[in-house]
This record gives C-alpha cells, sequence and structure tokens, in this order.
C-alpha cells in the first residue's frame, strides 16, 4: 500500500510538471478577470455613492459607462480563460492516453495476464477523464486561490485596512475545513472508483457471456446482481457529493461572516456620523464576493484533486516501458529468409510455479519448419511469445538471422513475422476489411488473392455480399474454422518470412481441421514456421520435432 501511494504522488507530481506549461494562460487570464472585478467594484461603489450624494464633481453615468466596459473585458478574458483550460485539458488527456496506451502495447498480452479487460479500458478512458480536472481546474485554482486574493487584500487594503483584515481572516478558515473534508472525499473517492470498475468488469462478462446465462436460466439473478453492483456505485457517488458540499459550506460560512462584520462595522460608523466615505465603504462589501470568488473555484476544484489521486493509482500501476538496450546496435534483418536461434534462453512468469524456459537452445535454419511439442505448460506458448517481443527472456539470447531480438527494431520485427493463433481476433466489419488489417495499404487484388489463397472466398461466396459480408466483433456471424481461414489470409496478405503457429486448429471438428491444415502448407511454403500443436494432423507438415518438457528440451 505504501508503495502505491509513494508510485501515485510520483505519478502526480510528474504530471502537474509535464501540464504546468499548459496551464499558465489560465493562470494570467484570471489575475486579469481579477484586476478588472476590482475596478468594476470601484465603478460601482462611487458610482453609488454619487447617486445617493450628488456632489459638482462626480459623473455617475461615466462611471456606470466604466464599468461596463471592465465588464465586457472580463468576459471576453473568462471565455479566453475556459478555452485555455480545455485546450490544457485536451492536451494532457491525449499526452495521457498515448503514454497509457503505448506502455500496454509494449507490455504485450504476457505482462498483462490477470488483468480484466474491463479494467483495463477504464484506466485508459475513466481514469483518465478524471484526471482532466487536474489540469483544467485544480492547477489554475491553485495558484488563483492565493494569487487572486491577495490582490484584492492590497486593494481592501488601501482603502480600508481593518476591513482586510477582517477578510484575511475568515479567508484562512476556509483552506482548514476544506482539509478536514479533503481526507473523507480521498476515501470516498477512491471507493468510487473501486465499486466503476467492479460493475464495467461484471457487466462486460455477463455481456460476453449472455447466451450461457439465458441457456441456465440465471438471466434474472444476474440481472438483479448487475443491479445491486449499480446501486453500489451510486451510494458511492453519493458520498463524494456529500463529501464536497461540506467544503462549499464551510466557504459560504466564512463569506457571511465577512460580509456581517464588515457591514455592522460600516452600519455603526453611519449611525455615529463617522463614515468617511459611502463609496469607499461600498467598495469594500462588494470586494468581498470577488475575495472568496477564487477560493469558492478552489473549494470545486479541490475534488478534482482527489479524483485525480484515486485515478492515479492505477495509471502509475501501469506496466513501465521496457528499458532500451544500449549495448546492442538498432539494426534490422533480411527480410528474405529468416534464421530463429535460442541460445540457453530463461524466462520465469512466476517464482513459485518455476521457470517457464530453463536453458531452452535450439535453431531453425530459414525455410524450415519446427514443430513444437509437449503437455501444457512446458513452455511452447511462451517460445512464441517471445518471439514475437511480447517479453524479454531473462537470460540467453534469441537471434534473428544473427542479431539480438532486443536489438530490433520493431517495426522491423512486425513486419517479418505472421501469427496465427488458437482464437483468431476478428473485428466488427466487413470480411474484406478484416483481411486487410495485416496490411491497410494492400490493393483490392491482393486482398482477393490473399482470399483465394486461404479459401475464404469459398464460404464468402455463400454469403449475402461476400468479401464485403459484415461480421460481428470477434467473428460474431462466422464458425470457428471460417475464422480461422480469414486469419490465414491475413498472413498470406502480409507474406513475412517468419510464420508463428499456435494450437492453430485447436476447437476444430476434423472436416474442418483437415481443410485449414491443407490451407496451411501453402502458406509455409518458402518461410521458415515454429508451429507448437497438440494435434497429430499437424505432423503432415514434415519439419523438424522438438518436444519440451518443463522448459527444457527433452532428449
Amino acid at each position: 500500500m505504501t508503495q502505491t501511494k509513494t508510485a501515485s504522488r510520483a505519478w502526480m507530481r510528474q504530471q502537474s510538471r509535464a501540464g504546468k506549461r499548459d496551464v499558465q494562460r489560465v493562470v494570467v487570464f484570471g489575475l486579469a478577470g481579477c484586476a478588472l472585478a476590482i475596478g468594476q467594484a470601484w465603478c460601482a461603489g462611487f458610482a453609488l455613492q454619487a447617486a445617493l450624494v450628488p456632489t459638482p464633481n462626480t459623473h455617475p453615468l461615466l462611471l456606470l459607462a466604466g464599468f461596463a466596459v471592465l465588464a465586457l473585458l472580463r468576459a471576453a478574458l473568462s471565455v479566453l480563460a475556459e478555452r485555455a483550460a480545455f485546450e490544457a485539458g485536451a492536451t494532457a488527456r491525449r499526452r495521457l492516453r498515448t503514454d497509457a496506451l503505448t506502455r500496454l502495447l509494449a507490455a504485450g498480452p504476457s505482462l498483462l495476464r490477470g488483468r480484466h479487460s474491463a479494467d483495463l479500458a477504464a484506466v485508459v478512458v475513466d481514469r483518465i477523464e478524471a484526471v482532466d480536472g487536474l489540469f483544467v481546474r485544480w492547477m489554475p485554482a491553485v495558484v488563483l486561490a492565493s494569487a487572486a486574493p491577495l490582490l484584492v487584500l492590497v486593494a481592501t487594503a488601501f482603502a480600508d485596512p481593518i476591513a482586510a483584515l477582517v477578510l484575511g481572516g475568515c479567508g484562512l478558515m476556509v483552506p482548514v475545513a476544506m482539509a478536514l473534508s479533503g481526507i473523507g472525499a480521498s476515501v470516498a473517492s477512491k471507493r468510487q472508483f473501486a465499486a466503476l470498475a467492479h460493475l464495467q468488469a461484471r457487466f462486460l462478462d455477463r455481456v460476453r457471456g449472455i447466451a450461457t446465462i439465458v441457456m441456465h436460466g440465471r438471466a434474472g439473478d444476474e440481472a438483479l446482481a448487475l443491479g445491486r453492483a449499480a446501486d453500489e456505485l451510486r451510494r458511492r457517488t453519493m458520498r463524494v457529493l456529500r463529501v464536497a458540499f461540506l467544503s462549499s459550506v464551510a466557504l459560504d460560512l466564512a463569506m457571511a461572516l465577512a460580509l456581517v462584520v464588515i457591514a455592522l462595522r460600516y452600519g455603526g460608523q453611519s449611525l455615529s456620523g463617522t463614515l468617511a466615505s459611502p463609496g469607499t465603504a461600498l467598495f469594500v462589501l462588494l470586494l468581498v464576493p470577488e475575495y472568496f470568488a477564487p477560493l469558492r473555484a478552489f473549494a470545486a476544484a479541490y475534488q478534482e484533486r482527489f479524483h485525480a489521486s484515486a485515478a492515479a493509482d492505477a495509471l502509475a500501476a501501469l506496466p513501465p516501458l521496457p528499458p532500451p538496450v544500449p549495448a546492442l546496435p538498432v539494426r534490422t534483418v533480411e527480410a528474405r529468409g529468416v534464421t530463429v536461434a535460442f541460445e540457453n534462453v530463461g524466462l520465469t512468469w512466476d517464482p513459485a510455479r518455476g521457470p517457464a524456459l530453463d536453458g531452452l537452445s535450439f535453431r531453425v535454419p530459414a525455410g524450415e519448419i519446427l514443430i513444437l511439442v509437449g503437455p501444457s505448460g512446458a513452455g511452447k506458448s511462451t517460445v512464441l511469445e517471445i518471439l514475437l517481443g511480447f517479453v524479454r527472456p531473462e537470460s540467453g539470447r534469441v537471434t534473428f538471422n544473427g542479431a539480438d531480438i532486443a536489438s530490433l527494431v520493431p517495426q522491423a520485427l512486425s513486419r517479418m513475422t505472421a501469427w496465427i493463433g488458437q482464437r483468431p481476433i476478428l473485428f466488427a466489419g466487413s470480411i474484406r476489411d478484416n483481411i486487410r488489417f495485416a496490411r491497410p495499404e494492400a490493393s483490392n487484388p491482393e486482398v482477393l488473392e490473399a482470399a483465394r489463397l486461404a479459401r475464404v472466398d469459398g464460404f464468402a461466396a455463400a454469403l449475402p455480399l461476400g468479401l464485403d459480408t459484415q461480421v460481428g466483433e470477434g467473428g460474431y456471424g462466422l464458425s470457428g474454422g471460417q475464422a480461422q481461414r480469414i486469419a490465414i489470409a491475413r498472413a498470406f496478405l502480409k507474406n513475412a518470412p517468419l510464420l508463428l503457429l499456435d494450437e492453430p486448429t485447436a476447437h476444430l471438428d476434423p472436416t474442418t481441421e483437415a481443410e485449414v491444415l491443407d490451407s496451411l502448407k501453402r502458406l509455409t511454403v518458402g518461410r521458415t514456421v515454429i508451429l507448437a500443436s497438440h494435434s497429430s494432423a499437424a505432423h503432415g507438415f514434415g519439419g523438424r520435432r522438438l518436444d519440451l518438457r518443463a522448459g527444457r528440451a527433452a532428449a
């Protein structure tokens, strides 16, 4: 817990420094608006004095005209400040989302095991939206809450030093009350985020498994459970709002106290005939709301800091970017043929379960096929994840044509590698778009040729719009074999020299498996292939067999 808080605070300080320049314009506009407000109060106060006590040397209409001009200038500054705050928030959100997505993509699926997809979506969307207030409201409010009231106090001190002391004393009550309410706000905000993440994860799980829920007659029970989770979120949100109202009440009480004390003072002077200038009294009274306006904005933004602090716990916990390897020259390799070699590679996911790979060594010459076999947990998928660049080995070397994989340009590694897994990921859209996902710049004839080689055109011809037929998220509307054929078409379109296959025929019936394997055999021609499979039919590829046992090559 202590490490989490330390990381969260460090993250907040880092982001505050990064966004400092963006909020400077907001502060400048705010201070200029405060100076104009002081001028408005002076014009209004002495215009009222001129109306109540006419004198030959005063011109109420001129003062009112000055008040109107200052009001227009202040409104324009307010618009500029709002626009500058929005731009600061938008810049911060873009920076944070880019950083978060970069970290998640760099970590890959291997390092994100145990994290629910709804939780990750909440981090990238909701948590970053919650941090928006840190830059839009909180950071400008912190500066304005100290500088703007000081400016008003200086103007008040010139008019009436005693009134300035009253304003200053009442203003000191506000931070004390806000600090007391802030402790509860921080705890309530973190609990609200936890309830929101729980509801999102539960809802996404139930949507994914809606067929199973209906089949077992649990729709009513799950609806009630979702209702309870939503009600929990509602109660957590209301607690945050209750705590937020406490600081607002404290500020209103402080302002009311200042107004009453100053009004009683001037009222007593008026009754005793010692009031020197009604205009000065009105000027000071009009400055009281202006003195507390920055403090009110600070109080309104006070909760933003705790929202950002609660979100920072999740954002600071994102996996760090992989460290660079300065000792090795960054390079690419020849893409026409790839020789892959593992040299005494070791990797451990969980120390309690032992090493996933333990001194594994093998070599696959360019254009040859290696079949990885062995029981579940032997390390087959770990080998593929290392080759995909999702994880780096803890010991040993992995080389492509003699170049250490850690020294390769990531884009070059991606271009030379094609991967087909057990369950291909298809996106909502047309079959054509899902094939073109492998190489967006591919021409239409190239997409058609890839579909032909993978025999996608065979089942697409029976669909209403052929390759333009829309499929749902995750390949909804297609069978497992059809989805796998689209994945093979992607690999044909990408035309990468290294092909990685991870149980490509799992979950398929024997007939479909034979058809998919036939397409895969055509795909492997002229490529370096590493295939992990339990299927005996996979040995029809030929090539060399490597039997893995507990992360080692069995004799």
